[in-house]
């Protein structure tokens, strides 16, 4: 059951997502609360799973992780018990989706070259067939998400 969100929460998730780091004078005098008020209304949102972290966006490209990849992943039942023991240990991976249709996952991952890529296809090879696509450019990387984005 999803948790009841009214306009005032609404604001504070969208100003929150654009950035994390306001603090609870800026984020009341946004929408018209004291700062206490504020801090209480985020520690609910908080409590009942709403915000799930705060986190620093980093460019991949800056820290020496200019390749981005999308991996396409299609295991067996044994090869995806052994994927999923063996994902967090791979650290090239960013992000990692369980998904329906003709593949079992589908993989974010950033690397620093070609070969590391090519000789992380080969690791993954021994969790099934891999089809990749090389990301050329980003149209969206982080959506705000608020209430019209529950809209029919």
């Amino acid at each position: 059951m999803a948790f009841e969100i009214d306009g005032v929460g609404w604001g504070l998730l969208r100003r929150l997502q654009e950035n994390a780091r306001l603090s609870f004078k800026q984020l009341g005098e946004a929408i018209g609360l004291t700062p206490p008020a504020a801090a209480e209304r985020v520690r609910r949102l908080e409590e009942a799973g709403v915000i799930s972290g705060y986190h620093a966006e980093v460019d991949l490209t800056r820290v020496g992780l200019p390749i981005l990849a999308f991996v396409h992943m299609t295991s067996t039942n044994r090869q995806s018990e052994r994927f999923r023991d063996a994902v967090g240990s791979i650290v090239e991976i960013v992000e990692s989706y369980c998904v329906t249709g003709d593949e079992s996952y589908i993989l974010k991952v950033a690397v620093p070259s070609v070969p590391h890529l090519e000789a992380l296809l080969w690791k993954l090879k021994d969790y099934g067939e891999v089809r990749t696509s090389l990301v050329l450019s980003c149209q969206v990387s982080r959506r705000t998400i608020d209430s019209d984005s529950l809209l029919p």
